[in-house]
């Protein structure tokens, strides 16, 4: 059992615990402004209220959400007819095979939108295009606008946007559709423009803010709107997987601590077992040492003490000592009596010992023979102590 000191510490130190595991359940979470982009992530910078609301800016266009690789998606999909792709994450980078795929899709006659402050070297190559984005801390209050003069807007954005521009584009198949006013005046830079691609189109945007939750609930869905209203398509693509909040799950572990509920069961099983640990090591009896007996050095003593008498020759003194040996255990062993080694203690002995009565008697008249003769040789001494071994007492 515990005792009271020990006791009073696991209560104390499990309140502590208890009142810590309510307290992160309890606290206000912070707000998380990392970029996500995702159609079901509702911090700032997700995409859930764009991807809620794009089935009516497209007038009940069908909507489906692709969580594929874009070049397996459209490779092994027999996609619509004047359809369109949407890609919308803050660093887009393509490769080559999704590139051609999305060139072939395009050429089809259908639109590929990407808004994005950066679309990788390889699409660069491929449209003749290239952006240029100011990582300036001190972020300009940035003011898009259209080149369409029916469309109108007084949006702003500033809190975790980059001026993200286009530097260079293939004139010949471009069409300007938007631009970028910065808090000085005069700096207008592109920021919108169409790629015509075969029968169809690339439609590319750098202020992929404009999309998520943050700005779309902060006055600027109108802007969002005129940007989507350049696609003409029945059927929308959106994709899930160019993301930077997509979640990779490559562990059943790393799942369980993704997810709120599934990562306090564990942590509150963790600390059962610990509790557990505790107790069951106060209650457990504790390792017995094995301690080693003494030696019966007694049986050393008697046999250095008959190797000296043997060294000496002392027959006599030696087989006295062995008649006294044997007939105190017999007395100690069967009560008998050794005053008188005659008929009766023979019979009684036998008995008693279980030997053979012609055994017996042999043996006590050897004895009496020993203990009548005045001087012995060792073969007296080597005669008794063999009757003796053979006699089972």
């Amino acid at each position: 059992m515990l005792d009271k000191r020990s006791r009073n510490i696991l209560i104390i130190m499990g309140t502590a615990i208890f009142i810590i595991v309510l307290a992160e359940v309890f606290r206000p979470r912070p707000l998380d402004w990392r970029p996500s982009y995702t159609s079901a992530d509702k911090i700032p910078f997700g995409a859930f209220v764009m991807f809620e609301e794009i089935k009516d800016l497209f007038n009940g266009a069908t909507v489906e959400r692709v969580s594929r690789d874009p070049y397996e998606f459209l490779l092994d999909s027999t996609y619509s007819p004047n359809s369109a792709y949407v890609f919308i994450d803050d660093n887009l980078f393509f490769d080559q095979r999704q590139v051609d795929e999305l060139t072939k899709y395009a050429s089809e006659g259908n639109t590929v939108f990407i808004s994005s402050r950066n679309y990788g070297y390889i699409v660069g190559d491929s449209l003749n295009i290239t952006t240029e984005i100011d990582y300036d801390v001190l972020n300009d209050t940035l003011q898009p606008k259209f080149f369409n003069t029916a469309f109108e807007s007084n949006s702003e954005f500033s809190k975790g946007t980059f001026r993200s521009t286009f530097e260079k584009v293939d004139t010949l198949n471009t069409v300007a559709l938007g631009y970028l006013i910065s808090e000085a005046p005069e700096i207008e830079s592109l920021n919108y423009i169409s790629v015509k691609k075969g029968k169809g189109q690339f439609l590319f945007h750098t202020l992929p803010e404009a999309f998520t939750n943050y700005y779309l609930l902060n006055g600027n869905e109108q802007y969002a709107a005129q940007v989507l209203s350049y696609i003409d398509s029945n059927e929308i693509y959106w994709d899930s997987y160019l993301k930077s909040g997509r979640k990779v799950v490559t562990s059943p572990m790393r799942f369980v601590l993704t997810q709120p509920a599934l990562k306090w069961a564990y942590y509150l099983g963790m600390l059962g077992v610990i509790v557990l640990l505790i107790f069951k090591a106060k209650r457990e009896q504790r390792i017995i040492e094995v301690i080693k007996p003494l030696e019966n050095t007694s049986i050393e003593f008697t046999r250095t003490i008959g190797d000296l008498y043997f060294q000496h020759k002392d027959y006599t003194d030696i087989i006295a000592k062995k008649i006294t040996y044997f007939l105190e255990v017999v007395r100690s062993k069967y009560y008998l009596s050794t005053q008188l080694l005659d008929d009766t203690f023979i019979l009684k002995l036998s008995q008693k010992s279980g030997n053979p009565k012609d055994k017996t008697q042999k043996l006590i008249e050897y004895i009496n023979h020993l203990k009548g003769k005045a001087v012995h040789s060792e073969q007296d001494l080597i005669e008794l102590n063999k009757k003796t071994q053979d006699f089972n007492l």
